[in-house]
């Protein structure tokens, strides 16, 4: 099997609540390669780790965190909603793939960039979402690394990659078949799949040439590398 690249999904998040800081942490201590987490904004503008618009699923408060400033987000969650800035810290020299999740403007697109510059993070951090999203980082950055969420067998328009210009298209890992990888790569893209979490499907994957692999079961998936190497 080849060597593919070890994506933690938000984290470990079935040993830890999901985009947390333990949650990070315990994934690259379970040997992934990068984490995958979600970015939202606060009321007054601060890039946090969520991925729900409210905080009811993971916190029990029903309240959306666009309504909340980072104080009030704070002091609802104990500090537990890192900001983007935390995880960055937290991650070390970890790859980081930042997921823009749920409807991206252009203020969002900004101060997740400004944060990951101001950490100096930009040769190590990612960004993966749908195509306007994307479309909306790579006019912000036109050195940004781009995975370009794609969840069609229709592959994207020619004129639509070359305005993003993205090193990976991420597809959901049940679409991936031998054909579509090798168009993928045929296209001079890396394949990036989410979110396989058993070792049947990670090695299908495998098997079929994908280059990244991201997890729920980040430990399964270091597992299933290290017995193949």
């Amino acid at each position: 099997m080849q060597t593919v690249t070890a994506v933690a999904h938000r984290g470990d998040p079935y040993r830890f609540r999901e985009n947390t800081l333990g949650s990070l942490r315990s994934a690259l201590g379970q040997g992934a390669d990068a984490v995958e987490f979600d970015v939202r904004l606060t009321r007054d503008g601060v890039p946090v780790l969520l991925h729900d618009e409210t905080l009811q699923r993971l916190w029990d408060v029903a309240r959306p965190l666009r309504a909340l400033s980072a104080e009030e987000l704070r002091g609802l969650t104990a500090g537990g909603v890192p900001t983007l800035a935390e995880a960055l810290a937290a991650t070390g020299d970890s790859r980081v793939m930042v997921d823009l999740c749920g409807p991206v403007d252009r203020r969002t697109v900004q101060r997740t960039l400004d944060v990951v510059r101001q950490c100096g993070a930009g040769d190590r951090v990612y960004y993966s979402a749908h195509a306007e999203a994307m479309l909306a980082v790579r006019a912000a950055d036109p050195a940004a690394e781009i995975a370009l969420t794609w969840t069609t067998l229709a592959p994207p328009r020619p004129a639509l990659l070359a305005a993003i210009r993205p090193r990976w298209l991420n597809y959901r890992f049940s679409l991936v078949t031998r054909e579509l990888a090798a168009r993928v790569h045929h296209g001079g893209h890396l394949l990036s799949v989410w979110t396989p979490d058993t070792r049947r499907s990670m090695s299908r994957l495998l098997d079929l040439g994908v280059d990244s692999i991201t997890t729920n079961r980040i430990d399964t998936l270091h597992a299933l590398r290290t017995a193949a190497a």
